[in-house]
Formats: structure tokens, C-alpha cells, sequence
């Protein structure tokens, strides 16, 4: 009697866990469960997912610090998620409830987090060895044929993946206006499409900056293969390190990785290279209002990762006079674009796991899955900024040229994608 006492005892401390753990997450419409013992419902809507955690002490790390838990239960299988995965992250992220943990533990995380993924020079190196030198091969298996690792821009509802990230590569030439013999100066240039793009559809000359060694190695030999040496430079350093003349500094998806406390830096370093007279642009993912990167992301994904608010990107902008002259949120574009990522990635999942293993896979689909549910909620969004020197005599008179293309224009678009 005293063993059944006890026994229903521990399951109605569990079920009281679960119910709180609901609660703090906005309730979202899931079913809650331990492995084979109490549960907790949701009765918010239409149940999307179950959720069962397999045993009493990944129940207590949930309660310590779900921001990191969470993930890491999943991704050791500690965790089962059935049902709509990304409708429950999307439900999560919708509620206003979710905030960063609060408590020591969460505190002394983050803190640890943000001693250890400095952006210094060889920490941003770390940092990026840590996502992008993983493998071409994966990358390969879920991305665009180009490699095109940001937001695409889709024309129409149904545009393809790869039609989307042309037209995204030409949406960006576009703003910038580029004319032909022009110096194009790329910061962060992953596996080097757009530096490719600019010189290839535009007639410029592109000296492109990237740390990870992987992708310069494959930009390089895109470009011997392309015949495209003598017009398009990939150079493996660092950012900061950026010197010389340009008329566009064009940066897609480094922001991100710069961190808050160097924005002054990669300001003065946009400064040295277009001066008074140039032009630029930055796409990045950002957010409403400052607010730190999901610890899991950061640990797991994104080392040193942070997606900024439109204010704290001006401190690149003000201490130079660069004036804003354009700017664009394609939030609904990411959603969509991570949408055919997360696709195409369950559906190469046996072969990654081949390639790593089942924690590996689970780690990813965590975090394209949270992803599509971060762009479709409106906690991120995504920027296009297009901004000028003080002095720069090229600014558009109407927005009409994003949007009225030529007939040349719609002729190299059927040759690329055909």
C-alpha cells in the first residue's frame, strides 16, 4: 500500500511538471507525456504534436533551463516529438509567454556562452569552422545547386528554389545598381554565388572575403571553371582585414555573425573601402526589438551568433553619415525558403546520417524546423538595407527598377534557370 501510495504520489508531481512546463510554454496545442506514465493537454486548439520525454531527470533539466534542454533532449532521443513539428515550434514561438529563462542556470549559460564565442579574429574563425567547414557534401544534399545559403526572393507563391535564389542574387544587384566595370567589395561570400552572379550578369569586378576555408575552395574552383578568375577575386581572410577602393560594399548573411559588439567595426572597415561616394548593401536576420539568440542556436548551430534590430545596425551607418536609402523585409521569403530547405533535408536524412549520425540529423531538423516556425511567427525577420555614402550621386529616383525588368534581364533569367 505504501509502494502505491508513493507511486501515485511521484505521478501526480509529474503531472503537475508537465502542466507547468505547458504553461510556461503559452500552452501550445500538444499533448505532454512521460514515457509510459501521466500527461498533460493542452486545451488551446487542435492538438498538433505529442511530446514524451523518456525519464525523470530530463523532466527536471527542462524546468532548470529549456532554452538549451530542450534541444539537446530531442537531439539524444531523450525527447520524441509526433505530429507537426513545426506547427508546435510556430505555436511556441507565437505565445508571448516564451522568453529567454530566467533563473541562475540560464544566467550562468548564457554568460559561459558569451565568454567563450567571442567574435575576436580567431574566435569568428572557431566560430565559423564550427557550421560551414562541416562538409560541401551536405550542403550539397538540401541547398540550391549554387550553393545559396540566405533567403531567396520568390517572385511568385510557386517559384522554385532555384529560380528564387536567382532572382534574389539579381534583387540584390539590382538595388545596388551595378554598372559595368564597376569594384564590388563582398564581405562573408559563403560558396560564392553572388560574387559569381554580379560579375558574370553585371560586368564588374567582385574581390570577395570569407574565413571558412571550405567554401573559398569551392568559390575558387566555381570560378576557374566558369572562366570568371580574372573578374571575381575570393580572398580567405577576415573582414576586418578589407582594404582598397570600391564603388559597392555588398554583404548577404554576415551580419549575423559579426556580433553587437563589432558593429563599429565592420562600419569603419565600409567606410575605408567605398568612402563619401559609394554604395552598399546588408541582408541579415534580424529582429523587432534587441533580443539574444536562442542559447541552443548558439551552442549547437550559430557559435558567437546574433540577429540585431534595425536600431543597434545603425551603429554602422551613423558615425559615417551613410545615408539609408532603401529598406526591405523578406520574413515571409525565409519562411518560405527554409520551408524547401527542411524538405529537401528529411528527405537526404538517411543519407546525413550516414554522413554523421541520428544526433546529428535531429540537431538540424531542431533547428530548420525552429526556424520556419522563427520566420512565419514574425520573431525574426529578414533585412535587405541598401545605404550610401554622403556623397554618392547614383541614388535611384523611384523603386521603380527593383520590380520593371528588362527584356534582357527576363531573357538571362530563362537562360540561367533553364
Amino acid at each position: 500500500m505504501e509502494f502505491q501510495r508513493l507511486t501515485r504520489m511521484f505521478a501526480s508531481l509529474e503531472r503537475s511538471v508537465l502542466r507547468r512546463i505547458l504553461e510556461s510554454a503559452g500552452n501550445p496545442p500538444v499533448r505532454i507525456a512521460m514515457a509510459g506514465g501521466p500527461e498533460a493537454c493542452s486545451h488551446s486548439g487542435e492538438l498538433v504534436a505529442e511530446i514524451v520525454i523518456s525519464d525523470w531527470r530530463t523532466l527536471a533539466k527542462l524546468v532548470l533551463n529549456p532554452d538549451i534542454n530542450f534541444g539537446e533532449a530531442y537531439a539524444d532521443g531523450r525527447i520524441t516529438i509526433s505530429g507537426d513539428m513545426v506547427a508546435f515550434l510556430e505555436a511556441i514561438a507565437r505565445s508571448r509567454a516564451v522568453r529567454v529563462g530566467s533563473g541562475l542556470y540560464p544566467w550562468l549559460a548564457e554568460r559561459w556562452l558569451n565568454l567563450t564565442q567571442v567574435n575576436s579574429r580567431r574566435g569568428s574563425r572557431h566560430n565559423i569552422h564550427h557550421h560551414y567547414d562541416i562538409s560541401n557534401e551536405f550542403y550539397q544534399l538540401w541547398l540550391d545547386p549554387q550553393l545559396v545559403y540566405t533567403c531567396a526572393y520568390f517572385p511568385t507563391r510557386t517559384s522554385s528554389l532555384e529560380d528564387a535564389q536567382y532572382a534574389k542574387l539579381d534583387h540584390v544587384c539590382r538595388k545596388v545598381r551595378l554598372q559595368p566595370g564597376e569594384r564590388v567589395v563582398e564581405a562573408g561570400c559563403g560558396w560564392g554565388a553572388l560574387a559569381l552572379h554580379m560579375a558574370r550578369q553585371y560586368g564588374v569586378k567582385v574581390k570577395a572575403f570569407n574565413i571558412s576555408h571550405e567554401q573559398i575552395a569551392y568559390a575558387r574552383w566555381r570560378a576557374h571553371h566558369e572562366g570568371l578568375e580574372n573578374r571575381v577575386e575570393f580572398i580567405e581572410d577576415d573582414y576586418r582585414n578589407i582594404h582598397g577602393s570600391f564603388d559597392v560594399f555588398v554583404s548577404v548573411g554576415m551580419v549575423e555573425h559579426v556580433g553587437r559588439s563589432n558593429y563599429r567595426k565592420l562600419g569603419k572597415v565600409i567606410h575605408r573601402t567605398i568612402g563619401d561616394t559609394g554604395r552598399g548593401l546588408l541582408h541579415f536576420i534580424g529582429r523587432n526589438r534587441p533580443w539574444p539568440l536562442s542559447p541552443w542556436i548558439r551552442k549547437h548551430i550559430f557559435p558567437g551568433g546574433y540577429t540585431p534590430a534595425l536600431r543597434e545596425v545603425m551603429e554602422m551607418f551613423e558615425p559615417w553619415n551613410f545615408a539609408v536609402v532603401d529598406v526591405e523585409n523578406l520574413r515571409l521569403h525565409y519562411a518560405r525558403t527554409l520551408e524547401h530547405w527542411l524538405d529537401r533535408f528529411e528527405n537526404s536524412a538517411d543519407e546525413v546520417s550516414r554522413m554523421f549520425d541520428a544526433k546529428f540529423v535531429r540537431t538540424w531538423r531542431l533547428y530548420l524546423a525552429g526556424s520556419v516556425a522563427a520566420f512565419r511567427s514574425g520573431n525574426m525577420q529578414l533585412f535587405q538595407v541598401v545605404f550610401a555614402g554622403s556623397q554618392c550621386q547614383s541614388l535611384p529616383w523611384t523603386r521603380a527598377y527593383l520590380y520593371q525588368a528588362t527584356r534582357e534581364q527576363d531573357q538571362q533569367w530563362t537562360h540561367a534557370t533553364s
